[in-house]
């Protein structure tokens, strides 16, 4: 099973955790309005060639829910949604997860964490799934080479723009 790719290092620090880091040549703002902001998060989380984000709501308050959808070319789809725990821009964010129909297989608690240092931003994503079986089918499932794929589109997107992606003020989070 593969876990680790060139810039994303993942481990399993408890029998119920994933924990992914990588780095971005971007400042800590941008790479949490990346993770927030419908329009930014629309142009980079979706996964292998042939599927896009159909829908990103986000309502980024404590309490507050979000729901994505992915649709396939082909006319498959799956979602996913949760509850913001804790949010400390642009420090961290806690959220509960849970996939939607088949794939659903409880509730898993998302921890994602900015630092910054020298104009570089560390993403620490730490998943707790419900079980060490449910863990380890996110795992097989090729998750880890899922989220690498968005974050190396989300490193193109921040070469691009010289790490100084314009993002729109006041802009709606649903």
């Amino acid at each position: 099973m593969k876990f680790n790719t060139r810039k994303l290092k993942v481990t399993l620090p408890s029998d119920c955790e994933v924990r992914l880091i990588r780095e971005f040549a971007a400042p800590r703002q941008l790479v949490f309005d990346a993770n927030t902001k419908p329009e930014m998060l629309k142009r980079w989380l979706f996964g292998p060639d042939g599927w896009s984000m159909s829908v990103c709501e986000i309502d980024l308050r404590v309490g507050g829910k979000y729901r994505y959808v992915w649709r396939h070319a082909d006319g498959r789809e799956f979602g996913t949604g949760g509850k913001f725990l804790e949010i400390v821009p642009p420090e961290k964010i806690v959220s509960t997860e849970q996939f939607e129909g088949a794939l659903d297989q409880g509730e898993a608690v998302n921890t994602i964490e900015f630092t910054e240092h020298a104009g570089k931003t560390t993403v620490t994503l730490t998943m707790r799934f419900p079980s060490k079986q449910v863990r380890d089918d996110a795992i097989k499932s090729g998750m880890n080479q899922g989220i690498e794929t968005g974050y190396a589109r989300l490193e193109k997107i921040f070469a691009a723009s010289g790490g100084h992606t314009a993002t729109t003020k006041g802009s709606k989070r649903s």
